[in-house]
């Protein structure tokens, strides 16, 4: 099946979204020039407002070379944007903590998104006891 998405775009000579036949992400781009001092929080503005189809969301996160590159990190570890953010101030945005002093371009590729289908209903129980065998708790993986 294909979505479309549509797609808004807020600033001028921002490189237009592409999605590439490799890779099941979709790359962004910053849509100004960025400066940030080590320690400082800001919010990367992508220039862009998109459509999510019905029963999606899409899942933001930096490109594997985002923090190699300029020395950021993603605060909220993966930005989660629903269907219903799509009205015209609805820009999408990365929020940033510097780990050094760095300088963002306008159309430099910062982070990637994807589409998901949501979660469907879910009924919660509470019980008793858990009826698997135990894995050995947190960080057990793979330990014998």
């Amino acid at each position: 099946m294909i979505h479309e998405l549509k797609i808004k775009y807020h600033t001028e000579d921002l490189q237009k979204i592409v999605k590439i036949d490799k890779g099941d992400w979709i790359d962004l781009r910053s849509a100004y020039d960025e400066e940030f001092k080590a320690g400082d929080f800001g919010l990367i503005d992508l220039g862009v407002s998109i459509k999510i189809p019905k029963g999606y969301e899409a899942h933001l996160v930096p490109r594997s070379s985002t923090f190699k590159n300029y020395g950021i990190l993603q605060v909220n570890s993966v930005g989660i944007i629903d269907e219903s953010y799509a009205g015209v101030a609805d820009v999408w945005k990365m929020p940033v903590y510097a780990t050094r002093d760095t300088i963002i371009k306008k159309n430099d590729r910062i982070c990637q998104f994807r589409i998901i289908e949501k979660m469907h209903p879910v009924i919660i129980t509470e019980v008793e006891h858990m009826t698997d065998d135990p894995r050995g708790g947190f960080g057990s993986t793979g330990v014998k």
